[in-house]
């Protein structure tokens, strides 16, 4: 399973608050509100998570855990490594002989 440094992910999630805050201000303001939602996406994909609110929870209980305890919680949770629903099994098809 591969995780994010902790300090990239504190940071992202510094970033994440800091605009909740202004978005929150200033609800009407397009700009801000992109803004927001672009960070809560950055932190969904360093997180491996769907939404923005579970990747806030995911962040803050990577930080507060040691690495060990943290992948031990997501596989008792039934998380998989996102990787492994990525890899391919065996060869990629041959596309010369499928034209033939």
């Amino acid at each position: 399973m591969l995780l994010p440094a902790k300090a990239e992910v504190a940071r992202q999630l510094r970033r994440y608050r800091a605009w909740e805050r202004v978005m929150l201000a200033s609800p009407q303001d397009r700009e801000v509100r992109s803004t927001f939602e672009d960070s809560g996406y950055t932190l969904c994909v360093l997180m491996g998570k769907r939404c923005a609110r579970e990747a806030v929870d995911a962040a803050e209980r990577y930080l507060r855990t040691s690495l060990v305890t943290y992948v031990r919680e997501q596989r008792e949770q039934g998380g998989r490594p996102r990787l492994a629903e990525a890899v391919r099994q065996g060869p990629p098809p041959d596309r010369r002989s499928a034209r033939q």
